[in-house]
């Protein structure tokens, strides 16, 4: 049964991918019987790209204004990430299932801690 649930890696698989641009969402469902629903946001402002995460911890940036964004496509990368098109032209992230799955378990955590991380340095989500 752990074949069918993890690749060779360990990682969880996904079995469903739904894209639901009008919501701003994307549902990822995963063998192991996780499910998360992402706001299109969430996701933005949590890119693991360069341009977000830096090279180091110290370098992330602190993504305001996105409230609105929404997803305009996702592109599968191997069999190992999806790289998601932001209508605010951002897609340089590889989301790796990895990725999605671990802030997926961790999704309220994350969302809190990037409205403290706003407010404490006197920014938005609103554009």
């Amino acid at each position: 049964m752990t074949g069918d649930v993890y690749d060779d890696a360990g990682r969880p698989k996904p079995i469903e991918i739904k894209l639901k641009k009008e919501e701003k969402q994307l549902l990822v469902s995963f063998a192991d019987g996780h499910a998360f629903q992402f706001p299109a946001e969430l996701l933005r402002v949590e890119s693991p790209s360069a341009e977000v995460q830096g090279h180091s911890p110290t370098q992330k940036q602190i993504v305001s204004g996105r409230r609105h964004v929404g997803i305009m496509g996702l592109e599968p990368v191997g069999n190992y990430a999806i790289r998601i098109k932001f209508d605010d032209l951002h897609d340089t992230g590889l989301f790796s299932w990895s990725y999605l799955y671990e802030m997926g378990l961790q999704q309220e955590t994350v969302w809190e801690a990037y409205l403290e991380n706003l407010s404490s340095n006197g920014l938005s989500r609103d554009p």
